[in-house]
């Protein structure tokens, strides 16, 4: 057995992903980059209610889904030390 590398369900070795949607997700979240510079500002420079509406604006402006793009920050900010101040509203 293996796992899908989205949502780590058990699939058959013969299957790379469980589902079209778990295949797109994947791939779309790799090609999500946030710029370090970003980062330091909705953490250091904004406000919760800031942060939420530049993280909302920056998946808008780019096309990415607002859950994936929050994962993704969620996990770059305990990366770069921002772990104190990791509280995106879902």
């Amino acid at each position: 057995m293996s796992h899908c590398p989205f949502c780590k369900k058990k699939i058959a070795m013969s299957k790379a992903f469980c589902s079209r949607s778990c295949k797109e997700n994947y791939f779309q979240l790799i090609a999500i980059q946030v710029p370090k510079p970003f980062l330091k500002r909705i953490f250091v420079f904004c406000t919760p209610e800031q942060r939420d509406a530049e993280i909302e604006n920056f998946a808008s402006r780019h096309g990415w889904r607002l859950d994936l793009l929050k994962n993704k920050i969620v996990e770059l900010a305990i990366e770069s030390g921002y772990s104190k101040e990791v509280k995106i509203n879902s």
